[in-house]
């Protein structure tokens, strides 16, 4: 497993957190996430053989949010 912090910005409240929260965990391979509203952030724990970090950045801008680095 390998665990990733992405930037996220475009939060204003909990249902944005809820939002990226609910994209990443639907996409095959991410085990867990953390996403911070206050922090700005999401830490994402995923298998690379399934999904890149690429793949997680591309579903957190669909939902219409920007990633930061």
């Amino acid at each position: 497993m390998e665990t990733v912090s992405l930037g996220v910005s475009g939060m204003t409240c909990g249902g944005c957190v809820r939002s990226v929260g609910n994209v990443l965990k639907a996409l095959d391979g991410v085990v867990t996430t953390e996403v911070s509203l206050e922090g700005k952030r999401a830490v994402v724990e995923f298998d690379p053989g399934k999904l890149s970090v690429d793949q997680l950045k591309q579903a957190i801008v669909e939902a219409g949010y920007d990633v930061t680095v």
